[in-house]
This record gives structure tokens, sequence and C-alpha cells, in this order.
């Protein structure tokens, strides 16, 4: 595995960690601002709108830049949104920085995995983009309860101070560590990734990646409360299920890593199947601790861990250009957006189980969407489902000067 790829994973975990931060500091953000806990809330919708929009917006304007001119110039933007909000004064100030910052991490996302694509051979590509989607859970894991305790301790301007000063070790990393290349391979230049979305099959297998994440994060999002308003935990416990989660994302997208190359759509199948299973068990048995801690650990298994596959499957039915692949992560985070926000009206209208009951109704309509595609492969004779010769090519690397 090139070097390169494990440098692009702690740019992901700093761009995360930032994505993640104002969720744990929301008291503090709000004496600070003088803002409101749900005015500070909105922060992270506007993180994930920024995002879904603006990332790939971005992402035309830096894809004719070779990659890591690409990547240095989306740290910059995401560094000065973090300096932005460490030295913010008043909310509407903080917000800006949120936008800013959202719109840079999806470009960063688009244009980082582009590159995983092109530094590796084909049989390792998907081994490849788990390596780098470490990153995204190491920052569930880590990110968010290390900024917290930062903020907690030398107040919340010093989690965005810790993040400018990670992103800054994260782009000397990428100097350092990633090689310089021409051109990006996979697209073909703005005219082709762009006729690339008249394929209608793309959306589809993009829907699907919506699908997967909004059922996960319908849960995801309530777990909070979930578990101590249902389950009985304390809230002192909480944080360490949490950790343990964040522990099984880790387990499951190095294992979903290693299978995606060969055995992408089984991999997305059997695991919209078992989340579906722990979905409906969670919602069954969410007063019970013993079994609704194995159901959401086993959520963490197979939820945002399918990451590895569902690149790999648009990709092959797409292509490997930044701009598909900034396109595909806007898909996934309007499956944030539609979990949690549909979750918490189910919430309001139905009590704290119905957020699980959606996950499990997304799930189910995600394995609606592979149906067509399981048909297809399973009537052809000699060819596994799941597998394609749609890969892009090998790119000669040079190297690091």
């Amino acid at each position: 595995m090139p070097r390169a790829v494990y440098v692009l994973a702690l740019g992901i975990f700093a761009m995360v960690t930032s994505e993640f931060v104002v969720a744990g500091l929301m008291p503090q953000m709000a004496d600070g601002l003088n803002a409101t806990v749900p005015q500070i809330g909105f922060l992270i919708t506007a993180f994930a709108v920024a995002m879904a929009a603006g990332g790939p917006f971005l992402t035309v304007a830096v894809m004719r830049l070779p990659p890591r001119t690409a990547l240095m110039t989306l740290f910059g933007v995401f560094l000065a949104g973090n300096v932005l909000a460490a030295t913010a004064t008043g909310y509407t100030t903080m917000l800006v920085a949120r936008v800013v910052t959202g719109i840079a991490s999806q470009a960063f996302f688009g244009v980082g995995i582009s590159l995983c694509v092109q530094l590796t051979r084909p049989e390792v590509r998907g081994r490849a983009i788990a390596v780098a989607m470490n990153g995204l859970m190491l920052g569930t894991l880590l990110g968010l309860p290390l900024s917290t305790l930062i903020g907690e301790r030398f107040g919340w301007r010093a989690a965005f101070w810790a993040i400018s000063a990670l992103t800054l070790v994260a782009a000397a990393a990428t100097l350092a560590g990633v090689p310089r290349l021409d051109r990006a391979e996979g697209g073909g230049g703005f005219r082709a990734e762009l006729g690339v979305f008249r394929r209608r099959r793309l959306w589809l297998v993009l829907s699907t990646s919506t699908l997967i994440i909004g059922a996960t994060f319908s849960a995801f999002s309530y777990l909070n409360p979930i578990l101590t308003g249902l389950t009985g935990f304390s809230a002192g416990t909480v944080p360490f299920l949490l950790i343990a989660y964040g522990a099984a994302t880790v387990v499951g997208n190095t294992v979903v890593g290693r299978l995606a190359d060969r055995h992408t759509l089984p991999v997305l199948a059997v695991g919209l199947l078992l989340n579906l299973l722990f979905l409906t068990g969670f919602a069954l048995f969410a007063d019970l601790p013993a079994p609704a801690l194995v159901c959401m650990l086993g959520i963490g298994l197979v939820g945002v861990t399918m990451n590895p596959a569902m690149v790999t499957r648009v990709q092959r039915t797409g292509n490997a250009g930044p701009l598909v692949n900034t396109v595909h992560s806007s898909f996934i985070t309007l499956g944030v957006i539609l979990g949690s926000s549909l979750g918490a009206v189910a919430i309001d209208a139905w009590g704290l189980r119905s957020p699980l009951w959606l996950g499990a109704g997304l799930a189910l309509l995600g394995l609606g969407t592979l149906l067509p595609e399981l048909s297809r492969r399973g009537g052809r004779s000699g060819t596994p489902a799941g597998s394609t010769p749609r890969a892009p090519r090998p790119v000669r690397v040079p190297s690091a000067k």
C-alpha cells in the first residue's frame, strides 16, 4: 500500500474531526456566541448541506490542477475556515466558517479518493479506499472525544485551533508523502466527467449509497437518547458505548475493504440485509441491554463500513474521476441529512423507537435498489456477481521529489 494512502487518511481524519467538533461542544459554543443550543445544532446541518451542495462546485474549480496541488489548495481553504471559526465573535461568522469548511471537506474527499485509485493497482483499490476511509472511522472513534476533551479543558476555541494545527500537519505530510502527478486520471476532463451523469444506472447506484447511510444515521444520530431513555444505560456509560461503536466501524471497514474489489455487489447486499436485521432487532429489543448492545455494535459493523464497496461500485458504473467521487460523497452526505432529519420527525410523532424502524425501512429500500443488478448478474454465466471488467487502468506513478 503506498504511503500516500495513509497520508490521505490523515487528511480525512482532520476533515471529519472538524465536522463532528460542534456536536460535542454545543453548550460552550452557545454561551460563547450568545446563541441558543438549537442554533448551534443548525451549524451541523449547515456543514452537511454545504458538503452536499457546494463540494462538487469546488471540485470543478480544482480538478484541472495536478492532484497534489489540488489537495494543498483544499487544505488552504479548509484551514481558513477553521481559523475563522476559532476567531469568530458572532454566530453569523461561525456559520460562514462552517459552510467554508464543509465545502472544502467534501471536495477533499472527492479528490483524495480519486487519487487513491490513481496510486494503487486495480486488485488492491478497495483496500486502499478502506485505508483512506479509516480516517473517517477514526474521526468518529477518536476525533470527536478528543476535540470535546480539548474544548472542555481549554475552551471551545481551542478545539478549532487544535484542528487547524492538525490540518497543517496533514498538509505537510501530503507535501512529503504524496507524489507529484501531472494530472488526475480516471475521468478524462470536465466534459467527460459531466457526461457520465447521463447514465441512468449511475443515479440508481448513487441512491443505494444514500439509503445505506440514511439507514445507519437514522439510528446513529439518536443513539444517546435511545440508550439512556429506552435501554436504561446511564449517561456516563454512553461515551464508552459510542467508543465501542466506533471500534466496530474500524473493524467492519477493514473487512469490507478486503472484499470490496472482488465481491462488490454481494458485500453490499449482505451488508444491507444484516443492517436491516440489526436495526429491526434494536427496535424490537431496545429496552433489553444485552440484545440492544449487540444490535448497536452490529450496525457499526455493517453501516458506514460499506463505504469501500459503495465507492468501488460507483467508480465502475461511472469513473474514478474527482467529480464523480465528490458527487458520490454528496449523496452519502444526503443520506446523513435524510436519516437524521426524518429521525427527528419520527421521534416527535412516534417516540424513540421510531428512528430504528425508519432505518430498517431505508435499508429495505436500499436492498430494492440492488435487485435489478443482482438479477442481471445472476443470469450471467461465468461472471461472479459484483465483478466487472470496468476498472480504471493502472497508472505509473513517478517518485516524489
